[in-house]
């Protein structure tokens, strides 16, 4: 498969040296963590209202190799970052609202993953003995920002303390674990359709979620319908491309908003068809009602809610199209969704806008829209697998045109070129 071919044996090999170099124990005793990242191809900015999303990982993301430390003793160090984590697993680990200088010591502020890993998975009664003594790396090169990288973290912690201390974890449970690390202990205010997508997914498939019901399920395309452990077809490629914003052009964007203003149209909705009394969320409100009712929403709400519609309508097809191979439709369907973010839901910023337009006149792309909220990080697209290197040359050639600074400061890895991921596994 493709997606075996990352991490390559030579990759493993280093990272499995590294850590039999740090542990004083033999490279054969290594165990590796693979968490991909993921990409939402359909279903923007709809999770938070219950609405159904497509999500699939790439071939590209975190490894983590470990030993089991044989005391109760954490020793991570990072393959990007400087310095290195050390706690042991008899310190209780206390959410960030809760923390001071006098009992919590974050000198190196990217191991705040692995204790919340230890807080998550102390939170629901895992009995952990057994440390780990390891190394953390990213995919070299790669600006992760609105592919996931966050969860992808998370997820190869957890991993790595059950497999060090032999628990066997449900992909519904470590969702539920992850949730603890990123809402609990590091306060962000994110759901669920991070982890889900890369405990979940596999190889070739989209995973389809269903976000108020927590269902999901798996669309193989029509190759891999009746023997799923087969190759794919180098049909088509993955194509990410960064727009060098590594933060937020300004947090007075108005994103935060967007929730408040999708829950005010759900109110107004439930409220005109008698049903007030309902979760305010657009899940809730019934397509039929937002016909009949939409015209009494105000201009900004009636945009909110416009998206949501339409988005959940494309998801529909977007299934649809993948489950009979059409990839030109799934393409389109995916470029409107890049439409409607910036034209009805209102996001993004200049050089992600920029970046989109050119990614919909790249050589051989079926459709590109933002990967995340827009304001920062990349665009993807999918693009014919006989046209990729063409399209990335244009890519690299017409975005300096618009972004001269930005793109200025970029490295090499501008363009990235991926293939279908599987889901998080220890190998």
């Amino acid at each position: 498969m493709d997606s075996m071919h990352w991490p390559s044996e030579s990759e493993l090999d280093v990272i499995r040296e590294r850590v039999a170099e740090i542990s004083g124990r033999e490279a054969k005793e290594v165990r590796v963590v693979i968490s991909p990242y993921r990409i939402c191809p359909l279903g923007a900015h709809i999770d938070h209202q219950g609405g159904t999303v497509l999500a699939m990982t790439v071939n590209k993301g975190i490894l983590l190799g470990f030993v089991p430390s044989h005391d109760s003793q954490v020793l991570i160090t990072s393959g990007q970052f400087k310095g290195e984590v050390r706690f042991s697993l008899d310190e209780v680990q206390l959410p960030r609202y809760k923390r001071s200088s006098s009992n919590f010591h974050e000198e190196c502020s990217w191991g705040n993953y692995a204790r919340g890993a230890l807080y998550a998975l102390q939170k629901r009664n895992n009995h952990l003995k057994q440390g780990i003594t390891g190394i953390i790396y990213g995919t070299d090169g790669l600006d992760s920002s609105g592919l996931s990288s966050s969860a992808a973290v998370g997820i190869a912690y957890l991993l790595a303390f059950e497999s060090a201390n032999n628990l066997t974890v449900t992909p519904s449970e470590n969702i539920e674990y992850d949730r603890l690390i990123e809402n609990e202990y590091l306060g962000l205010r994110n759901g669920i359709l991070d982890q889900s997508a890369i405990l979940l997914s596999a190889y070739g498939c989209l995973t389809y979620m269903d976000c108020k019901t927590k269902v999901h399920k798996l669309i193989r395309p029509p190759e891999l319908k009746e023997d799923p452990t087969k190759e794919m077809k180098n049909k088509f490629k993955i194509l990410l491309a960064f727009s060098g914003l590594k933060q937020a052009l300004t947090t007075n964007s108005g994103y935060n908003n967007r929730v408040e203003e999708c829950q005010e149209a759900a109110r107004v909705l439930l409220k005109a068809t008698g049903n007030d009394g309902a979760e305010p969320i657009l899940s809730s409100v019934k397509l039929e009602d937002y016909e009949k009712h939409k015209l009494e929403l105000e201009v900004t709400h009636a945009k909110r809610a416009k998206h949501y519609f339409s988005e959940n309508e494309r998801v529909i097809k977007g299934v649809e199209a993948w489950a009979s191979g059409n990839m030109e439709e799934f393409g389109k369907l995916i470029s409107a969704s890049g439409l409607s973010s910036i034209e009805n839901y209102e996001c993004g910023c200049e050089p992600l806008i920029h970046l989109y337009e050119i990614l919909l006149k790249a050589p051989g792309v079926y459709g590109a829209r933002f990967s995340g909220a827009g304001f920062r990080g990349c665009c993807i697209a999918f693009v014919d697998a006989d046209k990729a290197l063409e399209a990335e040359f244009y890519i690299k050639n017409e975005y300096p045109k618009f972004q001269p600074e930005l793109a200025s400061q970029m490295n090499a890895e501008t363009v990235l070129i991926c293939d279908a991921g599987d889901c998080a596994r220890v190998i």
